[in-house]
């Protein structure tokens, strides 16, 4: 009988001193049951405020944001959201035009934040916009001014490379005062952000003739490495690495699939590796022979991807507008709504 090796290894990954706050804006049309707009903040991968369209309301969803932050902040949160929404909901009929397309399904989509490494002090920031999954206007951070991939961004990103006043707070924002608020969060929450949970990691298959799921999740922080060998050897061939994606309980998870025929199957010993900080039994190895493996393939990652979608968590990839965004005055909490555009 053929097994199916899975091993774990704890690792030290080499950014696990890298910490990030990223917001997530994303505005979708055409779509009945789900909020035009939500906003998702994240700290380290873990999400820790929510907004959306239906609901109004910015809401903490770690106990540590709870404890620290009192009504003023949400409040101010709230109504940043509330104008953000009317922003994007002109946004996206605009860009629409842009691209001459029908009525229908569209995303507009907004991402940006900032990374700092408590050992090191190195610093980096970002802020991407997208429509319809594909990019459309970024930041060069290293050399402030933004560059599109596609002609329908050219205005714009001409536009906003000669308002310097713009470029200046962007960069203090990003530089500064989103930094700030990242250290400020991280020490707000760092019993639960400096945690190390193991994976648990399950083999995964339909049948014998069909892929087999090697599926990590429960972990954290979010830096793990799955990968497959065959015979001792690594083995990239017929490999699919799914993304990472969050659990309700602020853990991760993470897939890897391999396409391999039954008779290379019975002729070889293949195995699973997953690496990870927060495994600490030095090197488990625990084999798992074919008649045991699942019937249901990947469950849990189908019902994680619905509960994605439902905290607002899409991640497509960013995008922004062309033709005259004008940007807002700063805000005094968390977020940033000095580069918010506007058509």
């Amino acid at each position: 009988m053929r097994s199916v090796v899975l091993l774990l290894l704890g690792v030290q990954l080499a950014y696990a001193g890298t910490h990030s706050l990223k917001y997530v804006y994303t505005g979708v049309s055409g779509v009945t049951g789900f909020p035009e707009f939500t906003t998702v903040g994240l700290v380290d991968g873990v999400q820790f405020m929510y907004f959306d369209s239906n609901e109004k309301k910015a809401v903490p969803k770690t106990e540590w944001i709870r404890l620290n932050e009192g009504a003023d902040y949400w409040d101010s949160e709230t109504q940043i959201n509330i104008d953000e929404h009317q922003v994007f909901k002109n946004n996206i009929e605009v860009v629409r035009e842009w691209f001459n397309q029908s009525a229908g399904v569209h995303t507009y989509q907004h991402m940006y934040g900032c990374e700092w490494d408590d050992q090191t002090g190195a610093t980096n920031a970002f802020r991407q916009l997208g429509y319809d999954g594909e990019d459309f206007l970024s930041l060069d951070f290293k050399e402030m001014r933004w560059i599109s991939p596609v002609q329908q961004g050219f205005k714009t990103v001409q536009r906003w490379n000669n308002n310097r006043g713009y470029i200046e707070s962007d960069r203090n924002y990003l530089s500064t005062e989103c930094i700030e608020w990242l250290q400020k969060y991280v020490e707000y929450g760092k019993s639960s952000l400096q945690r190390k949970v193991s994976p648990q990691v399950s083999l995964l298959q339909k049948s014998s003739s069909s892929s087999v799921a090697c599926h990590a999740t429960g972990f954290y922080p979010s830096g793990v490495t799955i990968s497959w060998m065959k015979n001792g050897e690594e083995h990239h061939e017929d490999v699919d690495l799914g993304e990472l994606l969050p659990n309700e309980d602020g853990t991760f998870q993470k897939t890897s699939t391999i396409r391999v025929s039954p008779e290379e199957w019975k002729n070889n010993k293949f195995s699973c590796v997953v690496q990870h900080q927060g495994y600490s039994g030095g090197g488990k190895i625990r084999p798992i022979e074919e008649d045991s493996l699942p019937i249901m393939p990947i469950v849990g990652v189908l019902v994680a991807v619905v509960l994605l979608i439902a905290i607002g968590v899409i991640v497509f990839v960013v995008y922004k507008k062309k033709q005259g965004f004008k940007p807002v005055s700063g805000s005094d909490d968390g977020s940033n709504s000095s580069a918010r555009p506007q058509a």
